[in-house]
């Protein structure tokens, strides 16, 4: 099992560049991390048609939803940083299905750019569902594709979901620290392209992320 460094990140305006790093590190399930729960969710196609009907109407922004999903992500964060909670990943991922069920993707106009940051980040961390990562992947691609979500997520969460069955990631965002620093949690597809494709995504080059990574490996341990 791969080592899971703790990253300590400020909870309040929490910035993309430290949502994204929040995730970096190798917690796939399957070859590269924990076991994995494969039931499929039964609320999948209740939230696909969700989905679907909100991308076809403009949302209205949701504040007590915005502020829900805020609020799961400081208890995410909390857990993760040493502090236990009561509330487990598991049950911030049922709550997120519910969520998407009954709003489709919490989008930008739907819950604003920390709130949709916040729902992206639950689901990266519902590794126990990777059948739900999947769906939540296919909703945050169509997201993007309508501007209402970041496309820094959307390669973070696809390589989650790949680097989670094994294969090869596209954008090399999905770290683990080995013996001697950060290495991927699988291996990078087309590795001369990965920059490109970090640079559309608006991510870092993979140098100066490996190099965060190292700093962060050496905190925790190694």
């Amino acid at each position: 099992m791969p080592i899971r460094p703790r990253t300590t990140l400020p909870l309040a305006g929490l910035p993309l560049a430290g949502l994204l790093l929040l995730a970096a590190c190798g917690t796939s399930p399957g070859p590269t991390g924990d076991s994995t729960d494969d039931t499929r969710s039964a609320s999948a196609a209740p939230a696909a048609s969700a989905a679907t009907s909100s991308a076809a109407s403009p949302a209205t922004f949701d504040k007590a939803l915005h502020d829900e999903l805020v609020a799961m992500l400081e208890r995410d964060q909390a857990d993760r940083n040493g502090t236990p909670q009561t509330e487990s990943d598991q049950a911030r991922t049922v709550r997120l299905k519910e969520i998407i069920r009954n709003h489709g993707w919490p989008t930008f106009a739907l819950v604003g750019e920390d709130g949709g940051n916040a729902a992206w980040a639950i689901a990266q961390h519902s590794d126990l569902d990777p059948a739900f990562q999947q769906e939540a992947l296919e909703l945050l691609r169509a997201a993007v594709a309508a501007r209402q979500a970041s496309p820094g997520n959307l390669a973070y969460l696809e390589d989650r979901v790949a680097a989670g069955k094994g294969e090869p990631q596209v954008y090399g965002t999905q770290i683990r620290c080995g013996p001697d620093g950060p290495v991927p949690a699988t291996p990078i597809r087309d590795e001369a392209g990965v920059e490109g494709r970090r640079a559309e995504a608006g991510l870092p080059t993979l140098a100066s992320y490996l190099a965060e990574m190292t700093t962060i490996c050496a905190q925790n341990g190694g």
